[in-house]
């Protein structure tokens, strides 16, 4: 699909397997999430931009480069929590957003209850973080959130996406980047993953 990156890297795909196996207890589920965090991100901030700076060393003056925007990571709550400290290890520099959503189950409309962001994102390369893209109802409305603090630099990061969900973000954000670690084959009529890892926030928390 058209600025969807799956990353088919060998250790995110056996890792993935592992998340997948309804086997796996919620300590190891929380390990191995964020062992795929650290791996995807690498792939999600590969277009990020630089600036050249001068850097004094031990011996010379030369010429280095930084990112040239800060960098807001945003998880969306609960399930995005998994995913937000591996990043930050690789990213200690990056400020930390949070966006709260709530699918109602019958209508599987996405509502949201909690967020915490600067007022204006414009200056920023903001991360949306959600281990699972499934109807895209709240991926959107996340990013509608994100738009209305100005937001303009706007990735996203999914462990399991779905075809469904993907098509949702497109119609309204046509030009995001998407990164995945896979696409699934449909949505059952809870609006679930299939074949999926059942529900992220569960499975890392327990309850």
């Amino acid at each position: 699909m058209k600025g969807v990156t799956v990353i088919n890297h060998p250790l995110v795909q056996h890792n993935l397997t592992r998340l997948r196996d309804g086997r796996t207890a919620p300590q190891e589920f929380r390990r191995v999430l964020a062992e795929v965090a650290t791996l995807m991100i690498y792939e999600a901030t590969g277009s990020f931009t630089l600036k050249t700076v001068r850097v004094k060393t031990p011996l010379e003056t030369t010429t280095g480069s930084q990112l040239r925007h800060e960098v807001i990571l945003v998880p969306v709550l609960r399930a995005g929590l998994g995913m937000l400290e591996a990043i930050l290890q690789l990213i200690p520099h990056a400020r930390v957003g949070f966006i709260g959503l709530k699918r109602e189950e019958t209508t599987l409309q996405a509502t949201s209850y909690h967020k915490s962001l600067p007022k204006n994102l414009k200056p920023f390369e903001v991360v949306l973080i959600d281990p699972m893209l499934a109807t895209g109802g709240s991926a959107v409305a996340a990013l509608n959130l994100l738009r209305q603090h100005r937001a303009e630099r706007i990735r996203m990061v999914n462990l399991v996406s779905a075809p469904e969900g993907i098509r949702t973000v497109r119609k309204s954000y046509p030009n995001l980047p998407i990164f995945t670690a896979a696409i699934d084959r449909q949505l059952n009529a809870r609006g679930y993953i299939l074949p999926g890892l059942g529900d992220a926030g569960d499975r890392l928390f327990g309850v």
